[in-house]
């Protein structure tokens, strides 16, 4: 009877170790690409919270300087259009939508120009124009206020939202 060997060569065992470091290294990659993007959800997360917080603030604001603090339309005159921006305002004393216009926080704040915690790295910037004409309306009529978040990895955010002068 003759004696068999059971067990693998040389050559059966260079191949093993060749094809198992091959799929090791795509798994690898593949780990390192998702782990380098990880914080992208959280931060797109984060900056739609931000946005919203900013626009929530913008839009609770008086039309413009002459509105009436619960409303009611203004005349293109009082429609604050020719120059939108702070009437020697501060933060904390914003009370109508264009004041915002070049408003540029970093790190963020809230309505009383406090530090939000938990934001460092993110920066906001808004803009006020008179654009009635865009929706339909006489250009004194609307404004669009256009927040830009950009997140620690620098990636920007862009939000709009128009506030109608009634």
């Amino acid at each position: 009877m003759k004696a068999t060997q059971k067990g693998a060569t040389l050559v059966e065992l260079v191949m093993t170790i060749v094809i198992i470091s091959v799929a090791i290294a795509g798994v690898v990659g593949a780990f390192s690409l998702i782990a380098s993007r990880s914080a992208d959800p959280l931060n797109q997360t984060r900056a739609v919270a931000l946005a919203q917080l900013y626009m929530d603030e913008i839009l609770a604001r008086r039309y413009a300087s002459a509105s009436a603090p619960g409303g009611g339309r203004v005349s293109v005159a009082d429609a604050d259009c020719g120059s939108p921006g702070q009437d020697g305002e501060s933060r904390e004393t914003f009370d109508d939508v264009d004041d915002y216009n070049g408003l540029s926080d970093g790190p963020p704040k809230n309505g009383e120009a406090d530090t939000l915690a938990g934001y460092s790295g993110f920066t906001v910037a808004v803009a006020v124009t008179c654009a009635g004409s865009e929706v339909g309306l006489a250009n004194h009529d609307a404004k669009r206020i256009d927040i830009q978040i950009t997140d620690p990895s620098g990636q920007d955010f862009r939000f709009t939202a128009y506030r109608g002068n009634f």
